[in-house]
């Protein structure tokens, strides 16, 4: 059962396993309820996609309306991260709660006892324990994103298109006259799409305006929520042009939740938006458990950031310190910490504290 999103990268999973003689179907899965059937998240027209693509290669196509389970597994956890001031990254949950998981035991009862998805990524097997390994095409690559699903997981799945590049998928996609070709690929969270993210998240989550101030405590504007800012933020500060600050950009350092201040520096290299320490939570590991109590790899503490060097001690109840070889920017509690060795993906937690000044906020 392959997941179908619509877009190229699932139509050719798709295709490739038909090719190899597997029995393939395709099923769409619907997460998230419109309240807008005219807005920006049009699961309507995917569904119609993939199921063209289906059809266009004959295999079933299913679709299934899973944003009970979303909501529940994902966005709840999405919006209370943000209420808490942090930054959460909802795909890391996604494909935990959903993709891997409600997605393969809806497959399951229709008789599929494997699932692929349209994922750039790699698995294998070595004695008995299955692998996530990177991509080919380190553009693409999003290992980074699947690091939470489980050797369960893992063991009834395929990642057909892991092996190639994103044009070498396109090419083959365009040979076989699937129409989503040259669709353009989904960007951001869908359930956000082209509005606005801090008229969404104001729906959801309260705010309140505050004073956005120096490190000296001297205000220099006002913001409108301080969770509708992330740490390294630049843009939408709404200071720039003050005539005695000088021509450097403003950048979001810390939140004082305590008194509903944001904290900004100038200058994109400023010493207070690096740190060479974080703590994380919620440690998971592909293998189901960690490498060793203590151990060197490297790391991304976001998507697509050049691999870095750390050491990695593992704490009770799956709490981690890593110490990086230099300092970090900008990073981010409620953003993941992932780790690796070469090609394979360890796992990875949910980063809680930094070593910075403000840590990424200030203790209430």
């Amino acid at each position: 059962m392959v997941g179908v999103s619509g877009g190229v990268d699932s139509s050719v999973a798709a295709l490739l396993l038909q090719q190899q003689h597997f029995e393939v179907a395709g099923m769409f899965m619907k997460n998230w309820e419109e309240d807008d059937p005219t807005g920006p998240c049009p699961a309507a027209q995917d569904a119609a996609d993939a199921e063209q693509v289906c059809q266009r290669i004959g295999i079933a196509f299913y679709a299934r309306n899973f944003a009970a389970e979303y909501w529940d597994g994902v966005f709840q956890h999405f919006i209370a991260e943000y209420q808490a001031g942090r930054t959460p990254n909802p795909d890391v949950l996604c494909n935990r709660e959903i993709k891997f998981k409600t997605f393969i035991e809806h497959a399951a009862d229709l008789d599929y006892a494997q699932i692929a998805t349209g994922h750039y990524a790699r698995s294998d097997c070595i004695d008995g324990r299955y692998r996530l390994l990177r991509a080919v095409d380190d553009n693409k690559d999003q290992s980074y994103f699947l690091h939470a699903i489980s050797q369960q997981a893992l063991a009834c799945t395929r990642f057909p298109i892991g092996h190639l590049r994103k044009p070498e998928v396109r090419q083959i996609a365009a040979a076989a006259g699937l129409t989503t070709a040259t669709k353009k690929d989904s960007t951001g969270i869908c359930f956000i799409g082209e509005r606005r993210f801090r008229e969404f998240l104001g729906r959801y989550v309260e705010t309140a305006t505050g004073a956005i101030e120096t490190p000296a405590g001297i205000v220099i504007g006002e913001h409108v929520g301080i969770s509708f800012y992330t740490i390294g933020q630049r843009e939408g500060l709404g200071v720039g042009g003050r005539r005695d600050a000088g021509p450097q950009a403003w950048y979001v350092v810390g939140k004082d939740r305590a008194r509903n201040v944001l904290i900004a520096v100038q200058g994109g290299e400023h010493p207070l938006l690096y740190s060479q320490r974080l703590t994380a939570d919620g440690a998971t590991w592909v293998a189901g458990a960690a490498p060793a109590s203590a151990f060197t790899c490297t790391a991304k503490t976001r998507y697509r950031q050049p691999d870095q060097n750390c050491t990695v001690q593992v704490h009770a109840d799956a709490k981690l310190q890593v110490t990086f070889d230099r300092p970090q920017r900008a990073v981010t509690p409620g953003q993941s910490v992932v780790f690796y060795r070469d090609q394979e993906c360890l796992g990875g937690a949910v980063i809680q504290t930094t070593d910075a000044v403000y840590g990424g906020w200030v203790e209430e």
